[in-house]
Protein backbone atom coordinates (compact mmCIF):
# COMPACT_ATOMS: atom_id res chain seq x y z
CA UNK A 1 0.00 0.00 0.00
CA UNK A 2 2.84 2.35 0.88
CA UNK A 3 4.39 1.59 -2.50
CA UNK A 4 1.18 2.59 -4.29
CA UNK A 5 0.91 5.83 -2.29
CA UNK A 6 4.53 6.62 -3.04
CA UNK A 7 4.00 6.11 -6.78
CA UNK A 8 0.91 8.31 -6.73
CA UNK A 9 2.83 11.01 -4.85
CA UNK A 10 5.62 10.92 -7.42
CA UNK A 11 3.11 11.25 -10.25
CA UNK A 12 1.36 14.18 -8.52
CA UNK A 13 4.67 15.97 -7.97
CA UNK A 14 5.71 15.38 -11.59
CA UNK A 15 2.37 16.65 -12.93
CA UNK A 16 2.54 19.69 -10.64
CA UNK A 17 6.04 20.47 -11.83
CA UNK A 18 4.98 20.10 -15.46
CA UNK A 19 1.93 22.33 -14.99
CA UNK A 20 4.01 24.85 -13.05
CA UNK A 21 6.55 24.97 -15.84
CA UNK A 22 3.84 25.40 -18.47
CA UNK A 23 2.17 28.14 -16.41
CA UNK A 24 5.21 30.30 -17.03
CA UNK A 25 4.76 29.93 -20.77
CA UNK A 26 2.55 32.27 -22.79
CA UNK A 27 0.24 31.27 -25.61
CA UNK A 28 -0.79 33.79 -28.26
CA UNK A 29 -3.44 32.59 -30.71
CA UNK A 30 -6.08 34.04 -32.99
CA UNK A 31 -7.17 34.72 -36.56
CA UNK A 32 -6.26 37.28 -39.20
CA UNK A 33 -8.57 37.43 -42.21
CA UNK A 34 -9.16 39.80 -45.10
CA UNK A 35 -5.58 40.32 -46.28
CA UNK A 36 -3.35 38.34 -48.61
CA UNK A 37 -0.33 37.99 -46.27
CA UNK A 38 0.25 34.43 -45.10
CA UNK A 39 3.00 34.81 -42.50
CA UNK A 40 2.81 36.07 -38.93
CA UNK A 41 5.95 37.02 -36.97
CA UNK A 42 6.62 37.40 -33.27
CA UNK A 43 9.07 40.11 -32.27
CA UNK A 44 10.58 40.61 -28.83
CA UNK A 45 11.39 44.11 -27.58
CA UNK A 46 14.23 44.67 -25.14
CA UNK A 47 16.41 47.52 -23.90
CA UNK A 48 19.02 46.56 -26.49
CA UNK A 49 16.61 46.53 -29.44
CA UNK A 50 14.11 44.28 -31.15
CA UNK A 51 14.40 40.87 -32.81
CA UNK A 52 12.05 38.39 -34.46
CA UNK A 53 11.98 35.23 -32.33
CA UNK A 54 9.34 33.14 -34.13
CA UNK A 55 7.19 32.95 -37.25
CA UNK A 56 4.24 30.87 -38.39
CA UNK A 57 2.12 30.50 -41.52
CA UNK A 58 -1.60 31.20 -41.26
CA UNK A 59 -3.84 28.14 -41.48
CA UNK A 60 -6.51 28.05 -44.18
CA UNK A 61 -9.02 29.68 -41.84
CA UNK A 62 -6.51 32.44 -40.94
CA UNK A 63 -5.70 31.03 -37.52
CA UNK A 64 -2.23 31.03 -35.93
CA UNK A 65 -0.62 30.46 -32.56
CA UNK A 66 2.67 31.08 -30.79
CA UNK A 67 4.03 29.71 -27.54
CA UNK A 68 6.62 31.80 -25.69
CA UNK A 69 8.81 30.06 -23.14
CA UNK A 70 10.87 31.66 -20.44
CA UNK A 71 8.83 34.86 -20.19
CA UNK A 72 10.23 37.48 -17.80
CA UNK A 73 8.63 37.79 -14.31
CA UNK A 74 7.24 41.24 -15.17
CA UNK A 75 5.25 42.12 -18.32
CA UNK A 76 7.39 42.40 -21.45
CA UNK A 77 6.66 44.02 -24.79
CA UNK A 78 6.25 41.75 -27.82
CA UNK A 79 5.00 42.67 -31.27
CA UNK A 80 2.88 40.41 -33.42
CA UNK A 81 3.70 41.42 -37.00
CA UNK A 82 1.25 40.78 -39.80
CA UNK A 83 1.13 42.45 -43.22
CA UNK A 84 3.93 44.83 -42.14
CA UNK A 85 1.87 46.11 -39.18
CA UNK A 86 2.94 45.65 -35.56
CA UNK A 87 0.47 44.87 -32.80
CA UNK A 88 2.12 45.62 -29.44
CA UNK A 89 1.40 43.24 -26.56
CA UNK A 90 2.46 43.48 -22.92
CA UNK A 91 2.86 39.83 -22.08
CA UNK A 92 2.85 38.33 -18.56
CA UNK A 93 3.69 34.78 -17.51
CA UNK A 94 0.93 32.23 -17.90
CA UNK A 95 -1.32 34.36 -20.10
CA UNK A 96 -3.46 32.88 -22.84
CA UNK A 97 -3.90 35.75 -25.27
CA UNK A 98 -6.53 35.81 -28.01
CA UNK A 99 -5.75 38.16 -30.92
CA UNK A 100 -8.08 38.66 -33.87
CA UNK A 101 -8.42 41.12 -36.74
CA UNK A 102 -10.22 41.53 -40.04
CA UNK A 103 -8.50 43.67 -42.66
CA UNK A 104 -5.96 46.21 -41.41
CA UNK A 105 -4.89 44.78 -38.06
CA UNK A 106 -3.88 47.97 -36.25
CA UNK A 107 -7.17 49.75 -36.90
CA UNK A 108 -9.55 47.03 -35.74
CA UNK A 109 -7.80 44.23 -33.85
CA UNK A 110 -9.23 42.81 -30.63
CA UNK A 111 -7.27 41.27 -27.80
CA UNK A 112 -8.30 39.37 -24.69
CA UNK A 113 -6.56 37.39 -21.95
CA UNK A 114 -4.04 40.13 -21.14
CA UNK A 115 -5.06 43.19 -19.16
CA UNK A 116 -1.95 45.18 -20.08
CA UNK A 117 -2.34 44.31 -23.77
CA UNK A 118 -5.98 45.37 -23.69
CA UNK A 119 -4.88 48.74 -22.28
CA UNK A 120 -2.36 49.07 -25.10
CA UNK A 121 -5.10 48.38 -27.64
CA UNK A 122 -7.28 51.08 -26.10
CA UNK A 123 -4.45 53.62 -26.28
CA UNK A 124 -3.38 52.62 -29.80
CA UNK A 125 -6.93 52.84 -31.15
CA UNK A 126 -7.35 56.50 -30.14
CA UNK A 127 -3.79 57.46 -30.98
CA UNK A 128 -3.73 55.91 -34.44
CA UNK A 129 -7.21 57.21 -35.32
CA UNK A 130 -5.99 60.70 -34.39
CA UNK A 131 -2.88 60.32 -36.53
CA UNK A 132 -5.02 59.27 -39.49
CA UNK A 133 -7.17 62.39 -39.09
CA UNK A 134 -4.05 64.56 -39.02
CA UNK A 135 -2.74 62.89 -42.15
CA UNK A 136 -5.99 63.44 -44.05
CA UNK A 137 -6.02 67.10 -43.00
CA UNK A 138 -2.46 67.63 -44.26
CA UNK A 139 -3.25 65.89 -47.56
CA UNK A 140 -6.04 68.37 -48.31
CA UNK A 141 -4.06 71.42 -47.21
CA UNK A 142 -1.71 71.81 -50.18
CA UNK A 143 -4.47 71.79 -52.81
CA UNK A 144 -6.84 74.08 -50.87
CA UNK A 145 -7.48 77.80 -51.32
CA UNK A 146 -6.45 80.32 -48.65
CA UNK A 147 -9.78 80.34 -46.81
CA UNK A 148 -9.97 76.54 -46.75
CA UNK A 149 -6.37 76.35 -45.58
CA UNK A 150 -7.26 78.51 -42.59
CA UNK A 151 -10.08 76.13 -41.65
CA UNK A 152 -7.83 73.11 -42.16
CA UNK A 153 -5.11 74.66 -39.97
CA UNK A 154 -7.67 75.21 -37.21
CA UNK A 155 -8.89 71.65 -37.62
CA UNK A 156 -5.32 70.33 -37.50
CA UNK A 157 -4.63 72.19 -34.24
CA UNK A 158 -7.90 70.93 -32.75
CA UNK A 159 -7.13 67.31 -33.65
CA UNK A 160 -3.55 67.63 -32.43
CA UNK A 161 -4.61 69.01 -29.04
CA UNK A 162 -7.20 66.26 -28.68
CA UNK A 163 -4.57 63.58 -29.34
CA UNK A 164 -2.22 65.08 -26.74
CA UNK A 165 -5.01 65.45 -24.14
CA UNK A 166 -6.05 61.83 -24.65
CA UNK A 167 -2.45 60.62 -24.50
CA UNK A 168 -1.68 62.45 -21.25
CA UNK A 169 -5.03 61.43 -19.71
CA UNK A 170 -4.31 57.80 -20.53
CA UNK A 171 -0.85 58.03 -18.95
CA UNK A 172 -2.17 59.57 -15.72
CA UNK A 173 -5.21 57.29 -15.43
CA UNK A 174 -3.11 54.16 -16.00
CA UNK A 175 0.14 55.23 -14.39
CA UNK A 176 0.54 51.91 -12.50
CA UNK A 177 0.41 50.00 -15.77
CA UNK A 178 3.35 49.37 -18.09
CA UNK A 179 1.01 50.45 -20.87
CA UNK A 180 1.57 53.99 -19.58
CA UNK A 181 5.32 53.55 -20.16
CA UNK A 182 4.58 52.62 -23.78
CA UNK A 183 2.30 55.65 -24.13
CA UNK A 184 4.99 57.96 -22.68
CA UNK A 185 7.31 57.25 -25.60
CA UNK A 186 4.84 57.65 -28.47
CA UNK A 187 5.41 60.77 -30.58
CA UNK A 188 3.56 62.36 -33.45
CA UNK A 189 5.63 63.15 -36.57
CA UNK A 190 8.09 65.95 -35.86
CA UNK A 191 7.61 65.81 -32.09
CA UNK A 192 10.52 65.71 -29.65
CA UNK A 193 8.58 65.94 -26.41
CA UNK A 194 5.42 64.42 -24.99
CA UNK A 195 4.16 67.82 -23.82
CA UNK A 196 7.07 70.24 -23.44
CA UNK A 197 10.70 70.18 -22.44
CA UNK A 198 9.86 71.30 -18.89
CA UNK A 199 6.63 69.44 -18.11
CA UNK A 200 7.66 66.03 -19.49
CA UNK A 201 9.67 65.39 -16.32
CA UNK A 202 6.46 65.49 -14.25
CA UNK A 203 4.82 62.73 -16.31
CA UNK A 204 7.93 60.55 -16.39
CA UNK A 205 8.34 60.81 -12.62
CA UNK A 206 4.66 60.10 -12.01
CA UNK A 207 4.78 56.92 -14.07
CA UNK A 208 8.14 55.80 -12.64
CA UNK A 209 6.92 56.20 -9.05
CA UNK A 210 3.67 54.31 -9.72
CA UNK A 211 5.22 51.49 -11.76
CA UNK A 212 7.96 50.98 -9.15
CA UNK A 213 5.30 50.03 -6.59
CA UNK A 214 3.64 47.47 -8.88
CA UNK A 215 6.59 46.17 -10.92
CA UNK A 216 9.76 47.03 -8.93
CA UNK A 217 11.94 44.67 -11.01
CA UNK A 218 10.72 45.78 -14.44
CA UNK A 219 13.64 46.44 -16.83
CA UNK A 220 11.69 49.37 -18.28
CA UNK A 221 12.26 51.26 -15.03
CA UNK A 222 15.95 51.59 -15.93
CA UNK A 223 15.03 53.33 -19.19
CA UNK A 224 12.69 55.64 -17.30
CA UNK A 225 15.33 56.36 -14.67
CA UNK A 226 17.95 57.22 -17.30
CA UNK A 227 15.59 59.55 -19.16
CA UNK A 228 14.52 61.25 -15.93
CA UNK A 229 18.20 61.82 -15.08
CA UNK A 230 18.77 63.38 -18.52
CA UNK A 231 15.77 65.68 -18.10
CA UNK A 232 16.92 66.73 -14.63
CA UNK A 233 20.40 67.45 -15.97
CA UNK A 234 18.96 69.56 -18.79
CA UNK A 235 16.77 71.55 -16.41
CA UNK A 236 19.71 72.03 -14.06
CA UNK A 237 21.77 73.20 -17.01
CA UNK A 238 19.15 75.74 -18.07
CA UNK A 239 18.79 77.03 -14.51
CA UNK A 240 22.50 77.38 -13.82
CA UNK A 241 24.07 78.18 -17.17
CA UNK A 242 23.64 81.56 -18.77
CA UNK A 243 24.05 81.77 -22.52
CA UNK A 244 26.21 84.50 -23.98
CA UNK A 245 28.20 84.09 -27.18
CA UNK A 246 29.46 81.02 -25.34
CA UNK A 247 27.70 78.74 -22.81
CA UNK A 248 28.49 80.09 -19.38
CA UNK A 249 29.38 77.54 -16.73
CA UNK A 250 29.25 77.45 -12.95
CA UNK A 251 31.16 74.83 -11.02
CA UNK A 252 32.61 74.23 -7.56
CA UNK A 253 36.35 74.32 -6.99
CA UNK A 254 38.18 71.99 -4.58
CA UNK A 255 37.16 74.19 -1.64
CA UNK A 256 33.48 74.12 -2.58
CA UNK A 257 33.37 77.68 -3.91
CA UNK A 258 31.13 78.26 -6.92
CA UNK A 259 33.09 79.84 -9.77
CA UNK A 260 31.49 81.08 -12.99
CA UNK A 261 33.24 81.03 -16.34
CA UNK A 262 31.79 84.51 -16.92
CA UNK A 263 33.94 85.82 -14.05
CA UNK A 264 36.86 85.67 -16.51
CA UNK A 265 35.22 87.89 -19.14
CA UNK A 266 37.55 90.34 -20.84
CA UNK A 267 40.36 87.78 -20.91
CA UNK A 268 41.30 85.15 -23.48
CA UNK A 269 40.02 81.97 -21.83
CA UNK A 270 40.72 78.32 -22.52
CA UNK A 271 37.81 76.15 -21.35
CA UNK A 272 39.53 72.82 -20.85
CA UNK A 273 37.71 69.51 -20.25
CA UNK A 274 39.80 66.71 -18.74
CA UNK A 275 39.78 63.79 -16.30
CA UNK A 276 42.37 62.87 -13.69
CA UNK A 277 41.05 59.30 -13.74
CA UNK A 278 42.04 58.83 -17.40
CA UNK A 279 45.71 58.80 -16.44
CA UNK A 280 46.98 61.07 -19.23
CA UNK A 281 46.48 64.37 -17.38
CA UNK A 282 50.11 64.86 -16.29
CA UNK A 283 51.47 65.36 -19.80
CA UNK A 284 48.60 67.60 -21.00
CA UNK A 285 48.61 69.74 -17.86
CA UNK A 286 52.40 70.06 -17.86
CA UNK A 287 52.36 71.50 -21.39
CA UNK A 288 49.40 73.73 -20.59
CA UNK A 289 51.10 75.02 -17.46
CA UNK A 290 54.13 76.21 -19.47
CA UNK A 291 51.88 78.06 -21.90
CA UNK A 292 49.82 79.49 -19.05
CA UNK A 293 52.90 80.88 -17.30
CA UNK A 294 54.00 82.53 -20.56
CA UNK A 295 50.72 84.26 -21.39
CA UNK A 296 48.98 84.66 -18.03
CA UNK A 297 50.36 88.18 -17.56
CA UNK A 298 48.98 89.17 -20.98
CA UNK A 299 45.42 88.16 -20.12
CA UNK A 300 45.31 84.40 -20.72
CA UNK A 301 43.17 82.36 -18.32
CA UNK A 302 42.21 78.70 -17.99
CA UNK A 303 38.86 77.41 -16.74
CA UNK A 304 39.35 73.67 -16.35
CA UNK A 305 36.37 71.34 -15.99
CA UNK A 306 36.95 67.85 -14.64
CA UNK A 307 34.85 64.91 -15.81
CA UNK A 308 35.86 62.84 -12.80
CA UNK A 309 33.50 60.98 -10.49
CA UNK A 310 36.04 60.51 -7.69
CA UNK A 311 36.56 63.59 -5.55
CA UNK A 312 39.77 62.25 -4.04
CA UNK A 313 41.30 61.43 -7.44
CA UNK A 314 40.50 64.89 -8.76
CA UNK A 315 41.72 66.83 -5.72
CA UNK A 316 44.89 64.74 -5.54
CA UNK A 317 45.69 65.48 -9.19
CA UNK A 318 45.00 69.23 -8.78
CA UNK A 319 47.26 69.40 -5.73
CA UNK A 320 50.07 67.15 -6.96
CA UNK A 321 50.24 68.88 -10.35
CA UNK A 322 49.96 72.31 -8.68
CA UNK A 323 47.46 73.57 -11.20
CA UNK A 324 47.47 77.39 -11.02
CA UNK A 325 44.17 78.04 -12.79
CA UNK A 326 40.49 77.62 -11.94
CA UNK A 327 39.58 73.93 -11.74
CA UNK A 328 35.98 72.80 -11.10
CA UNK A 329 34.11 69.50 -10.91
CA UNK A 330 30.56 68.29 -10.18
CA UNK A 331 31.50 64.56 -10.00
CA UNK A 332 28.82 63.53 -12.50
CA UNK A 333 31.40 62.23 -14.96
CA UNK A 334 30.45 62.31 -18.60
CA UNK A 335 26.83 63.00 -17.61
CA UNK A 336 27.84 66.43 -16.29
CA UNK A 337 25.65 69.30 -17.59
CA UNK A 338 28.86 71.28 -18.06
CA UNK A 339 30.15 68.76 -20.61
CA UNK A 340 26.77 68.70 -22.31
CA UNK A 341 26.75 72.49 -22.59
CA UNK A 342 29.75 72.24 -24.92
CA UNK A 343 28.68 68.93 -26.48
CA UNK A 344 31.91 67.29 -25.31
CA UNK A 345 32.19 63.84 -26.90
CA UNK A 346 35.81 63.03 -25.99
CA UNK A 347 38.40 63.81 -23.37
CA UNK A 348 40.46 65.87 -23.34
CA UNK A 349 38.70 68.67 -25.25
CA UNK A 350 39.08 72.43 -25.11
CA UNK A 351 37.58 75.65 -26.46
CA UNK A 352 39.33 79.00 -26.82
CA UNK A 353 37.22 82.11 -26.12
CA UNK A 354 38.51 85.54 -27.11
CA UNK A 355 38.26 88.70 -24.99
CA UNK A 356 34.93 89.60 -26.63
CA UNK A 357 33.33 86.29 -25.62
CA UNK A 358 33.50 84.49 -28.98
CA UNK A 359 34.58 80.86 -29.34
CA UNK A 360 37.40 81.12 -31.87
CA UNK A 361 39.09 77.70 -31.77
CA UNK A 362 38.68 74.15 -30.54
CA UNK A 363 41.06 71.39 -29.42
CA UNK A 364 44.30 73.36 -29.49
CA UNK A 365 47.20 71.72 -27.70
CA UNK A 366 50.93 72.26 -27.26
CA UNK A 367 52.51 74.28 -30.11
CA UNK A 368 49.17 74.89 -31.83
CA UNK A 369 47.79 76.60 -28.71
CA UNK A 370 50.98 78.59 -28.14
CA UNK A 371 51.01 79.80 -31.76
CA UNK A 372 47.36 80.87 -31.55
CA UNK A 373 47.96 82.83 -28.34
CA UNK A 374 51.08 84.42 -29.83
CA UNK A 375 49.00 85.64 -32.74
CA UNK A 376 46.30 87.00 -30.47
CA UNK A 377 48.51 88.85 -28.02
CA UNK A 378 51.04 90.24 -30.54
CA UNK A 379 48.52 91.72 -32.99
Amino acid sequence: MKSVILKISVIVVAVAAFVGCRSNDVRIAGRFVGLSSKMVYLEQMSASGQSVIDSVALAEDGSFHFRIKGVAPTPSIYNVIYSSERIPLLVSRGERIELNAMGSVLSNYTVSGSRESELLRKFNKEYLDGQLELYKTIQNYNSADEQTRKRLAERYNSIYLKIKRNQISFIIENKESLASVYALYQRLPGEQYLSSADSDLIYYRTVADAVTKVYPTSPYLLTLSNDIARMEARISLMNNIEVRNYPNLKGADMYGNEVALSSLEGNVVLVDFWSAELGNSNAFNAELREIYETYESKGFRVYQVSADTSKSAWITAVQEQRLPWISVCDFKGKASPMLRAYNVRKLPSNFLIDSEGNIIAKDLYSDALAEKLETIFNN
